[in-house]
């Protein structure tokens, strides 16, 4: 039987343990895919250049073994990237619970207390 392609977007401008709890729920579903924001959706969306760029952040999450694959993305996911990367399963954390698809969705409560941005706040209150 093949394996379900799930998809898991993610800016991992710092990773942290919040990241590797959802990834790590999403490959009991079947291959993680992580749709990685690129730079500059980032820089726009956000209002930063991530810490890490696109290459180092692919770098790092391609090492975790509970992903597959890593694809470049935009900040906002569509249905045909989702068509178009045959995803069969998008996981989400709870702050992306009204984002509606044809593709089947599923969402997880996000971890309590962690974020890169509460990162970056406290680091650069430094």
């Amino acid at each position: 039987m093949k394996k379900k392609r799930i998809l898991v977007d993610m800016s991992a401008s710092i990773i942290h343990h919040g990241h590797i709890r959802l990834l790590k729920k999403a490959k009991r579903y079947g291959k993680v895919i992580v749709g990685l924001t690129i730079d500059n959706e980032i820089k726009k969306y956000k209002g930063f250049i991530p810490e890490l760029n696109f290459l180092q952040r692919r770098e790092i999450l391609k090492e975790l073994r509970c992903v597959d694959e890593v694809i470049a993305s935009k900040w906002i996911i569509t249905q045909s990237f989702l068509d178009k990367n045959k995803i069969d399963i998008i996981i989400s954390g709870a702050d992306y619970s009204s984002r509606k698809f044809t593709t089947k969705s599923i969402i997880f409560p996000r971890t309590k207390g962690i974020s890169s941005s509460k990162i970056r706040k406290r680091f650069f209150k430094k």
